[in-house]
This record gives structure tokens, C-alpha cells and sequence, in this order.
């Protein structure tokens, strides 16, 4: 069977995220576990903040003085993760999300706020379950197939562009 995903979810007070963001988040993390074949439960956290705040957190853990659009702060290593004694669950780790980031690459792509909300979901998801593109490569081609095919499974494809 493969795992469940307890999602945290929270925002800074600077920032509003959408009806339907909450489910949107812990489907996309729950599919992820399934797609994985991720056994056992997990914990993650997922905070939404703004483009001052992801940027601080850019500069202080990866040295990158800029705004990003999602930040991966996992917790576990080659598949060893902490537990949570009180629940069982594995501790995956934390994903913040700029929602401000995140309007404008939805608007740059023409997709959904929800497309992309669940797009650096899923793609923080695979970082927290070990997958990296750092440095580009085969990693990297997989780790892009994976979540077109996760956020295909939930029903948020790419949307077509439109000819004009």
C-alpha cells in the first residue's frame, strides 16, 4: 500500500491563497507519495509566503539573494527519514511557496493559479523524496517526466495554448 501524506498547511499574513488551495496541496503531495510507491505515512509542511520573505529564505540556506518561486527543505536522506514517535509518520520536510511567484509564472505560462500551485507542489514533493536537477542531465529529464505524469494523473494538464 503505498503511503499518506499528513499536510501542514499555513501561510505568512502578508499573503491569500485561493479557495481550494488547501485540498489542491495535500492531493498533489498525496499523489506523489502513490506515484512514488512511498510506503508508510509521511509528514510534510507547506507554507505559502511572499517574495520578500522567500528570498531571505533563498539568501540564508542557498546563498541566492533573489526571490524564487518555491523553496525544498527536506529532512530526510537516500530514503532514511526521521519519525515522528507521537504519529509513526516519516518526516519528509518543508516546502514554502511564493504565492505573488506563483501568479505571475501562472500568468507567464497561461495555465491556472492552480496548475502552477500544484505543479511546484508536486515538484518540491519529488526534491523532498530525494530527486535533484542541480545539475541538469538525466536526473533532471526524469525528475520533469515524473511531474508532468503525476499532475496529468490529477487532472491538472497542461493547458493548451491559444492561437491567436
Amino acid at each position: 500500500m503505498s503511503g499518506k501524506a499528513s499536510v501542514t498547511i499555513s501561510k505568512d499574513d502578508t499573503v491569500t491563497i485561493p479557495t481550494g488551495v488547501r485540498p489542491l496541496v495535500r492531493r498533489c503531495c498525496n499523489a506523489a507519495l502513490s506515484y512514488e510507491k512511498f510506503k508508510g505515512t509521511a509528514e510534510i509542511s507547506v507554507t505559502f509566503t511572499d517574495d520578500e520573505r522567500i528570498r531571505q529564505l533563498n539568501k540564508e540556506f542557498r546563498d541566492i539573494d533573489r526571490s524564487t518561486d518555491v523553496l525544498s527543505f527536506p529532512l530526510g536522506e537516500n530514503g532514511e527519514y526521521d519519525i515522528n514517535f507521537a504519529t509513526g509518520d516519516k518526516e519528509l520536510g518543508d516546502i514554502v511557496i511564493s504565492v505573488p511567484h506563483a501568479i505571475a509564472q501562472a500568468e507567464e505560462y497561461g495555465h491556472s493559479l492552480q496548475r502552477e500551485i500544484g505543479f511546484l507542489t508536486v515538484h518540491s514533493m519529488l526534491h523532498l523524496l530525494g530527486y535533484d536537477h542541480v545539475n541538469g542531465g538525466e536526473e533532471e529529464k526524469t525528475m520533469m517526466r515524473k511531474q508532468e505524469e503525476i499532475l496529468n494523473k490529477i487532472g491538472l494538464t497542461r493547458e493548451p495554448e491559444v492561437k491567436g
